[in-house]
């Protein structure tokens, strides 16, 4: 259960910062939902390049890294 909890919060963080960094307005749920599909996605293209997160900071980097590709990608096909 705590380890649900913790990923809820690093997901919403992960994910008001990578819309921060790109300038989006999402809302809670949205930024929840966006933190943790961008910690899949970073955390998958970290370890096809050789790294990974050893503490909450480094899931919260990789996350919002992930986010942020994550929204790039919406943009582009937006177009």
């Amino acid at each position: 259960m705590w380890s649900f909890i913790v990923s809820l919060i690093i997901g919403g963080v992960s994910g008001w910062l990578a819309g921060k960094i790109m300038g989006t307005n999402h809302s809670v749920i949205i930024n929840i939902i966006l933190g943790l599909l961008g910690g899949v996605v970073g955390g998958f293209l970290g370890r096809l390049i050789g790294v990974g997160a050893t503490n909450w900071i480094g899931s919260i980097l990789i996350s919002v890294a992930g986010a942020c590709l994550l929204i790039w990608l919406f943009r582009l096909i937006k177009k």
